[in-house]
């Protein structure tokens, strides 16, 4: 399935489509290969090393190290690969990874019922949520590449709007 085909990067003002690679707790790094339009399995994680979160990529997008770009999908239940959400962008994480820029933008289900859409901004994400996110991220490529990736720290709504717009732009000027 070509996501960055049959999806738009926005749905409406402020929420954005997302298509989940990785459910939470997986130690399989699955990537989308836009040149097939199939899910692949890149490799498989030490268990230690398990996303802490749902991972995936807003459709239509481009950022600087090639990809899609990134996002960090909040539910308390993991979502299976290939599944598709409309999102509520609360900020993002400034990250860096064999010195090229990897954004991963932080969002929350649009319709989140089991929490009464607790989570709507970025102020309203636990520190010790963020602390989670910010030593997997420091260090989840340790045992292969150590010191190769690096948090830069994070940034709020607007920001993440910001890096939105920049890699829809370089999507569209591909």
């Amino acid at each position: 399935m070509d996501y960055n085909e049959i999806l738009k990067p926005y749905t409406e003002d402020k929420v954005v489509n997302v298509v989940v690679e990785i459910p939470k707790w997986s130690m399989l790094k699955i990537e989308y290969d836009r040149h097939r339009k199939i899910m692949v399995l890149d490799r498989v994680e030490p268990g230690i090393f398990a996303k802490p979160t749902n991972y995936g990529f807003i459709p239509g997008t481009l950022d600087d190290d090639g990809d899609e770009l990134d996002v960090l999908f909040i539910t308390n239940e993991p979502v299976p690969t290939g599944v598709v959400s409309e999102a509520v962008v609360v900020g993002v994480l400034e990250f860096e990874d064999d010195g090229e820029m990897d954004h991963k933008v932080i969002c929350v289900p649009a319709d989140d019922r089991n929490t009464g859409n607790a989570i709507s901004s970025f102020a309203d994400l636990s520190k010790q949520w963020k602390d989670q996110i910010e030593h997997h991220f420091t260090h989840y490529k340790d045992l292969k590449k150590p010191g190769s990736t690096k948090v830069l720290g994070y940034g709020d709504e607007a920001k993440a709007h910001a890096v939105i717009a920049e890699c829809i732009e370089r999507w569209d000027s591909q």
